[in-house]
C-alpha cells in the first residue's frame, strides 16, 4: 500500500506498545488527519493557494483514488475558494474512522470494535508490522532530536513531526522532549510554513477550537 500523508499522520499516532492510538491528541486527530490530507492535495497540484484562501487547480477535474483525500478535495467547490481553517474543520469527527477503516482494508492495521466498559465503541488497534511504524516514528522524531536542519529530512517528515507538535502527539514526542527541543520545534514550523503557507497556522486554529470546544 502506498501510504498517504494522512494515513502516515495515523500510524505516528499509534503507540505500538501499549496497542492503542495516543490519549493526548484524541480530540484533534481529526483536525491533524485532515490537514496531512490537505497538503498531500497541495503537493499533488490538486490544491492552491488563492488571495489567502485554498481552491481547486485545474488538476482535481482528475480526483485522487484515495477515497479520504477525495472527500477532503470534494470539500472545495469549483470557483470557490475556502479559508484553509474551514478546510481543515469541516468533517473533522468523521476523518479517524475513514482513515482508520482504510489502513484496516489495506491490512496494514486490524481495528476490532468493542464497547469500553459495555458502553463506548471502541477499537482496539493492531499493526500488521510494528516495526515499520517504529521506523516512521523513528524519522519523525530524529527531525525535531537529530540534531540536523529541516532541510536534511524527507519533507513528509518535517511536516509530520511540525503536525505532531502542534497536536500534542506524545507517541512522537512528550512533553519533556518538546520543551528540551524547542529551537529545533521552531525550525521545523518555519520551514513547513515557507513550504506550505497557511496550512499549519489554519491547523493550529483547528486545534485550539476542538479543544476550546471540549472545556466549554
Amino acid at each position: 500500500m502506498n501510504e498517504s500523508l494522512a494515513h502516515r499522520m495515523f500510524l505516528l499516532s499509534y503507540d505500538v506498545d501499549k496497542g492503542k492510538l495516543d490519549a493526548a491528541s484524541v480530540l484533534v486527530r481529526g483536525s491533524l488527519l485532515r490537514a496531512a490530507a490537505v497538503v498531500e492535495l497541495v503537493q499533488r497540484g490538486l490544491l492552491r493557494e488563492s488571495g489567502g484562501k485554498v481552491e481547486r487547480a485545474p488538476a482535481a477535474a482528475f480526483p485522487p483514488d484515495d477515497a479520504f483525500l477525495a472527500d477532503v478535495l470534494g470539500a472545495v467547490r469549483e470557483h470557490r475558494p475556502r479559508r484553509w481553517t474551514t478546510l481543515i474543520d469541516t468533517g473533522f469527527q468523521h476523518a479517524e474512522a475513514a482513515v482508520r477503516d482504510q489502513l484496516a482494508a489495506a491490512g496494514v492495521i486490524t481495528a476490532e470494535r468493542r464497547r469500553a466498559l459495555g458502553l463506548f465503541p471502541v477499537h482496539d488497534i493492531t499493526a500488521a508490522d510494528p516495526g515499520r511504524v517504529r521506523e516512521l516514528q523513528g524519522r519523525v522524531r530524529d527531525v525535531v532530536l537529530g540534531g540536523r536542519p529541516p532541510a536534511a529530512h524527507e519533507p513528509d517528515d518535517v511536516v509530520l513531526a511540525a503536525f505532531a507538535l502542534e497536536g500534542d502527539v506524545r507517541t512522537a514526542f512528550t512533553g519533556k522532549e518538546r520543551r528540551a527541543h524547542k529551537d529545533a520545534a521552531k525550525a521545523a514550523a518555519a520551514h513547513v510554513d515557507e513550504r506550505l503557507p497557511h496550512v499549519r497556522k489554519a491547523l493550529t486554529l483547528s486545534i485550539a477550537a476542538r479543544r476550546s470546544a471540549a472545556t466549554a
